[in-house]
């Protein structure tokens, strides 16, 4: 994942889905791209079928993009949420954060200052750096002081950055906005989980026959395991009361 950040304005994504997403936002670039996915992923079999391996192909590893602007006082947050893709909004005021002065850490050879919040479901602990004046960090973090190089969470989230640099690199805004409908954040992710959990039958219901498997180790087929927003999701409030 890659961090663009100015003294106003941040743009967290991964720079592969940025790349798919701007091809894909033309006609031209669209086709160009189906012909690359074809190259690398298709094998056409001896008894003439045709497979597809898009593991092999460059495709998107996330649809998440976090926009965070500090003249209009919000973050967006685009992706793609179960089938629909979709995006909201939230006011920066929704993280709010404690410093322990007393608490540092030295990240890229930066000295950071830690900082505690709860949000959205988890307890977050951020290590910022008042040398980078820059209020933004890693997906949503945002409201210190300077750059968070380092954060953590309850359940085994966390985020290090691996490298600085400056650059003339524009911030582009998201492609093909009109895919995306507005949503709420939580029963977005809501259906994101019932989708995950029951994504074989709601695809055969569409007609399109498919078998969803995991498997282990070995190459044996076992138990897809069902996936738990309160274990799984960096925000679990939507299953809190």
């Amino acid at each position: 994942m890659s961090l663009l950040a100015s003294s106003t304005e941040a743009k967290y994504f991964n720079d592969t889905s940025l790349w798919v997403d701007s091809l894909k936002s033309t006609p031209e670039g669209k086709a160009q791209y189906l012909e690359i996915i074809k190259k690398a992923c298709m094998t056409v079999e001896p008894d003439g079928s045709v497979t597809f391996d898009m593991r092999k192909g460059p495709t998107k590893p996330t649809n998440s993009y976090v926009f965070t602007d500090l003249a209009k006082d919000c973050l967006t947050h685009y992706n793609r949420f179960g089938e629909d893709y979709g995006y909201y909004t939230e006011p920066l005021s929704e993280m709010n954060w404690t410093i322990v002065e007393d608490s540092t850490a030295t990240v890229l050879g930066y000295e950071c200052i830690m900082a505690e919040s709860d949000y959205h479901g988890r307890h977050w602990k951020a290590w910022f750096t008042p040398e980078l004046p820059t209020p933004f960090g890693p997906w949503k973090l945002h409201g210190l002081p300077g750059l968070v190089l380092k954060a953590e969470a309850n359940g085994g989230f966390s985020f290090t950055a691996t490298g600085l640099q400056s650059t003339d690199r524009i911030m582009t805004p998201m492609y093909m906005q009109g895919d995306y409908s507005k949503v709420d954040r939580k029963e977005a992710l809501k259906n994101a989980e019932y989708f995950v959990n029951n994504k074989e039958s709601i695809l055969n219901a569409q007609g399109q026959k498919v078998t969803i498997y995991s498997t282990d180790d070995d190459g044996n087929k076992i138990e897809t395991p069902k996936y738990d927003g309160l274990k799984h999701n960096i925000e679990p409030d939507y299953k809190m009361k």
